[in-house]
């Protein structure tokens, strides 16, 4: 995922500098080495295998290692796994003096998403998971499939945890500016139910096919990195820190979010239905129930509003 998301950044141009690091200094390396030789025929960008210490001054740096899922595993079955690469990661780089923003694509990513705010003590707006966006992306391709509409031209998010608990809100959906329900035809009406499956359950038919996700993930890393370096300004579906929206308070979770030079400007509050909020709150509850068998020194360390 790492060297695809570096792939997808040098192809888009919105860096100069990209490093790789990684434990396998070898393979950081020869990852480096195929991109540069792609770069060549590309914008130019510096791209080097190095340390934590390169990385201390960047922008951005994007947190990809944590453990894999095999066969049926869900993205939670790999949290303790995943929770102390993502704890070691952080604490290399904030020992190194980084001072940017976090991007946190490890699995489960609401989980890693915590434990690198409360690792980090960075403020909440400078660490953001992946999230949902993903997710709502393939909502929106679904959904053009469903509909004949090109996926630009529907609006709509996947919120909450990005696993087996988020949230399809068809409430929040528009088509060419027309809700859900008054876009589709009387005799024709779309199974919410199948299509909130097929969304849900679309990384397992991945992963059961080539053993991991990657193209769809390191555009949506790239994507929040364009939001924050262009200032853009984007709602984007990303996970952070929730304080109290839809009642649900300390665990990260996906809601729609401004993303901007400073990292997460607002948390939005979409107009939801009583069964969307309901499933929100139990996706809170999952991931809240899978922190608590967490060991409880993977959320601490660091100042700020991130402190533990």
């Amino acid at each position: 995922m790492g060297a695809t998301a570096a792939y997808a950044l040098m192809l888009r141009a919105l860096v100069r500098e990209i490093v790789l690091i990684d434990r396998d200094s070898a393979l950081a390396k020869a990852e480096a080495a195929d991109l540069a030789d792609a770069n060549a025929l590309a914008r130019p960008t510096k791209i080097w295998a190095g340390s934590y210490a390169d990385a201390a001054q960047a922008s951005i740096a994007v947190i990809t290692a944590g453990a894999a899922t095999h066969g049926g595993e869900t993205r939670l079955s790999v949290a303790a796994s995943s929770a102390g690469i993502v704890a070691q990661c952080v604490h290399d780089l904030m020992k190194a003096g980084f001072d940017g923003i976090l991007i946190v694509a490890a699995n489960p990513v609401d989980l890693m998403t915590l434990v690198a705010l409360r690792r980090s003590g960075l403020a909440s707006a400078r660490v953001i998971g992946t999230g949902t966006l993903l997710d709502t992306s393939r909502l929106r391709q679904e959904l053009a499939a469903r509909t004949g509409v090109a996926p630009v031209s529907i609006d709509g998010f996947v919120l909450g945890e990005h696993g087996d608990s988020e949230v399809a809100a068809y409430s929040t959906v528009r088509i060419g500016g027309m809700p859900l329900k008054s876009f589709e035809q009387p005799d024709r009406p779309i199974d919410r139910e199948a299509l909130s499956a097929e969304v849900r359950d679309a990384a397992y038919r991945i992963i059961s096919g080539k053993g991991y996700t990657s193209f769809g993930v390191a555009t949506a890393i790239v994507r929040i990195s364009e939001a924050i370096l262009r200032d853009e300004g984007a709602a984007l579906p990303v996970s952070t820190l929730l304080s109290g929206q839809f009642g649900i308070e300390d665990i990260c979770l996906s809601l729609p979010c401004i993303l901007g030079a400073g990292g997460i400007a607002r948390v939005l509050l979409p107009t939801l239905n009583a069964a969307e909020v309901a499933g929100l709150q139990a996706s809170a509850a999952a991931l809240r129930a899978a922190r608590d068998m967490l060991p409880p020194d993977y959320f601490e360390g660091g100042g700020a509003d991130g402190a533990g």
